[in-house]
This record gives C-alpha cells, sequence and structure tokens, in this order.
C-alpha cells in the first residue's frame, strides 16, 4: 500500500529518492507508551514494498508526557541504508519489510 503523498516528506539516500512518514497522532499502545514509535519509507517514483521502522523512543505525542526524540531526517537516512543493506528491495511488491531499532525501549507498565 501506498505511502499519501499529503504529509510525506521527501529524502534522497545515495542518490536515489524516497519518501517517509511518521503518524501526527499516535496509535492507541504508542499513546499509553506500550509501544514505541513507527514511522513508513517507500521509493518516490516506483513504491513497491514498504519499509516500517520500529524506533526505541515513545511517540512524541504520547498521553503521558513521556519524553521522546523526535525522527530527524538523518535517522531515516540511516534507517534506508542499514534497511538496504539487510536485503529490503523499495521497489519490489510485497509485504512490508520490518527494521526493528526498538532495543532499549521500556514500554510503560
Amino acid at each position: 500500500m501506498a505511502l499519501a503523498r499529503k504529509g510525506s516528506r521527501r529524502i534522497v539516500v545515495d542518490g536515489t529518492d524516497y519518501r517517509w512518514r511518521l503518524r501526527r497522532r499516535p496509535t492507541y499502545d504508542q499513546g499509553l507508551c506500550r509501544s514505541p514509535c513507527t514511522y513508513a519509507v517507500e521509493h518516490a517514483e516506483n513504491p513497491g514494498t514498504t519499509l516500517v521502522v520500529t524506533t526505541n523512543q515513545p511517540h512524541t505525542a504520547n498521553w503521558f508526557d513521556r519524553p521522546g526524540s523526535p525522527v530527524l531526517p538523518s535517522d531515516v537516512a540511516d534507517a534506508i541504508a542499514a534497511a538496504l543493506r539487510l536485503g529490503w528491495v523499495p521497489t519490489r511488491t510485497g509485504s512490508p519489510f520490518h527494521l526493528d531499532r526498538s532495543a532499549g525501549f521500556p514500554p510503560s507498565p
């Protein structure tokens, strides 16, 4: 499923255009700080498999004001490079490719 253009941001990694998007509002579990923030990335010109990145930070709009860091373009570029090394082919169709970077995330009880 393709990302909506509205609300997505463009990023160039190694000369290739990608689009990425972070939900403005947290999911229920993210709002409760039970699960970390996630964002999605896809190839800008030929979207195929979506990359879903799970961070080790709470969503910045969580309901308990638990401090979290915003997702920076440098974080997204690093995640794209890591996913490509792990075998993500952004122009191939298929199930989402998950990159889990949630090590060290302490969920709320």
